[in-house]
């Protein structure tokens, strides 16, 4: 084997010193839990000082719904305009009633397979008006949404804390007539950077409990409490998911658990709208070819992601949810790149900035206080 020996070896050709001055550093300070809570700590304090109708649009359109229409009618109104959910009013009292929400019509679903046959579902759900939807409800044991809702002048910090305390996906405003004293429906509602520590330190989501679904005993479920569907789960057991666990979207995964699909409410509605009643009992797969065109795909990220990168992927892409998969650090440790991991909500993230996890509250801190427990 060749050797390189002073003799041999090539001489070090020696570069010019240059004269040029070097340009500054664009890159960004080492990573610090002070700088991540100053950041977060500066949003913080945007909320409280800001109310919500700062944040309303020059100009927005507000659908308001009568309790006396027709679920329907009502469903192909929320569709014509794009929105998924719409504040109700009883015109007889001429007073706030809630909202619809898909999940109250993912609920009529279930009722109906529950306790009629195809045919008197068909007919009763022409007629059905949307008061009637409350005692169904009732029948069907899920809770009854709160009839909560906050005053324009209130800040975004205690619109958000409202949210998070009710587990409402949007917070309707309310004012007051001065004149009538009525209810009146007024709408329904460069730090990034620096929040660089990664979402599994910060625990924002929901992840598989288990550390590897070769670990979860047969006849488990090696994502829980992550509900999933295969491409062959007919949609009648998706629905039935959605229902019992008050939930918008399942993902859909193969066999190694990689995820390669995401099935919502809004799939299931537009099923309904369509007629196509009888879809229910078609597959997963059968059914997102019925999927409108301009579904915005699945939006995915990794555990080891910053929560900065996630805000600015949920303002970009204009996302309710972002999907956890495993990334090239679990697949070094012997994982499955593209596998289910958790998922993370917009709730998820809320909770988080407005407080309720608390400033610096990192899993190093939380494996201190147990190791300092179990040597007391």
């Amino acid at each position: 084997m060749a050797t390189l020996s002073p003799t041999n070896s090539p001489r070090a050709v020696r570069r010019r010193v240059s004269t040029r001055r070097r340009a500054g550093s664009h890159l960004p300070p080492y990573p610090s839990q002070e700088s991540h809570d100053a950041a977060l700590n500066a949003i913080r304090f945007f909320l409280k000082a800001h109310t919500v109708y700062d944040a309303f649009p020059v100009s927005f359109r507000l659908i308001v719904l009568d309790t006396k229409l027709n679920v329907k009618k009502a469903l192909q109104c929320l569709l014509l305009n794009g929105v998924v959910s719409a504040p109700l009013w009883n015109s007889e009292r001429s007073k706030f009633a809630g909202m619809l929400t898909v999940l109250d019509i993912i609920h009529l679903i279930q009722y109906y397979y529950h306790t009629a046959n195809y045919d008197a579902a068909i007919a009763d759900v022409e007629t059905l008006r949307l008061e009637a939807l409350r005692d169904i409800e009732k029948e069907l044991g899920v809770a009854t949404p709160p009839l909560l809702r906050e005053h324009p002048s209130s800040t975004l910090y205690d619109a958000a804390k409202l949210l998070i305390q009710t587990h409402a996906r949007r917070l309707p405003l309310l004012d007051s007539d001065t004149e009538t004293g009525h209810e009146v429906i007024v709408s329904c509602h460069k730090e990034l950077q620096q929040l660089h520590l990664s979402l599994r330190k910060l625990k924002i989501g929901t992840y598989v409990h288990a550390s590897s679904p070769e670990n979860v005993p047969e006849g488990h479920n090696p994502y829980y409490p992550i509900a999933t569907a295969s491409l062959n789960t007919p949609v009648f057991d998706v629905v039935h998911m959605f229902s019992e666990r008050s939930i918008s979207a399942v993902p859909i995964i193969d066999e190694e658990g990689v995820v390669v699909n995401l099935y919502e409410t809004v799939d299931v509605i537009t099923l309904v709208r369509l007629g196509a009643y009888q879809s229910l009992d078609l597959t997963i797969s059968e059914a997102l070819k019925q999927r409108s065109p301009d579904f915005p795909g699945v939006v995915i990220c990794t555990a080891s992601d910053s929560l900065g990168t996630l805000l600015q992927l949920i303002k970009k892409r204009r996302v309710h949810r972002l999907v956890v998969v495993e990334g090239e650090e679990e697949e070094k440790k012997g994982g499955k790149k593209g596998r289910l991991l958790g998922i993370i909500t917009l709730s998820d993230v809320l909770r988080y900035v407005i407080g309720a996890s608390g400033i610096g509250e990192g899993v190093e801190q939380e494996e201190q206080k147990v190791e300092d427990v179990g040597s007391s």
